[in-house]
């Protein structure tokens, strides 16, 4: 090995790719991460309540999480299939074509978020149902003597009590979704044209098959501080809005 001191870091910034990963990363983590969690709290929401069969639906929804990435990658790289898959189904009952969802573009990080929201909803909703648990009785029953409706309860009894839940849960979401690889590596191997490459499949490359071994870890250590950057302010802006 040669000592290149701060090289890396320029041909980093000089690299389109490292951009390009960059973009869709954060694309994904955007898209992923916002609709997810409130789907999960809808969800948890709704089956907190006295229904039949509840813990049936608990179970439904969480048991995509014991699956493995890679075989939720391979199920939906079936089912996105727009010639034989079942998404393609619906889509076409309300007279819409099914898109190539891995070979367009456009496309490849919107089936992205499709799956990564499907894997990652039912332990969100857990999560959510354990704060939603632990929210004391008394303090809706004393919010609607006083005349408080259901928006009320949610806005100003819910959500600040379960706000530890919901700051852990985005930190959480946020560092699961920066590191995303196995569904990637096995329904797009972020092509076609970079467009579904992501940045820990990017270090993968240069790491193991490009041999760029100095320029993978100066790669990492970018991860490494846009997590710590992203985390240490979310810490600061919890103090606004977290009530613990």
């Amino acid at each position: 090995p040669t000592w290149i001191g701060l090289e890396n870091y320029t041909i980093m910034v000089e690299d389109p790719i490292f951009w390009k990963v960059l973009t869709n990363t954060l694309y994904l983590a955007g898209g992923t991460i916002f609709i997810r969690l409130a789907l999960a709290l809808g969800l948890a929401l709704l089956l907190n309540q006295k229904l039949a069969g509840r813990s049936v639906y608990r179970a439904v929804i969480f048991s995509p999480t014991f699956t493995t990435g890679a075989a939720v990658a391979i199920v939906w790289t079936w089912i996105m299939d727009p010639n034989v898959g079942l998404l393609r189904l619906p889509l076409n009952l309300v007279g819409l074509e099914s898109p190539n969802w891995l070979v367009d573009v456009n496309w490849t990080i919107p089936a992205l978020i499709i799956v990564s929201i499907w894997k990652g909803l039912g332990y969100d909703m857990v999560i959510f149902l354990a704060g939603l648990q632990g929210v004391p009785v008394e303090l809706y029953e004393a919010a609607r003597v006083d005349g408080a409706g259901r928006w009320e309860l949610f806005r100003y009894i819910t959500l600040p009590m379960i706000s530890p839940i919901t700051f852990f849960l985005v930190i959480t979401s946020i560092i699961s979704a920066l590191q995303v690889f196995d569904l990637v590596a096995v329904m797009t191997g972020g092509g076609p044209l970079n467009s579904s490459a992501v940045y820990v499949y990017y270090i993968y490359q240069n790491a193991f098959k490009f041999y760029k071994i100095g320029y993978a870890a100066a790669l990492s250590m970018v991860l490494f501080m846009i997590t710590l950057g992203i985390t240490i302010f979310a810490r600061r802006l919890s103090k606004r809005w977290v009530h613990y």
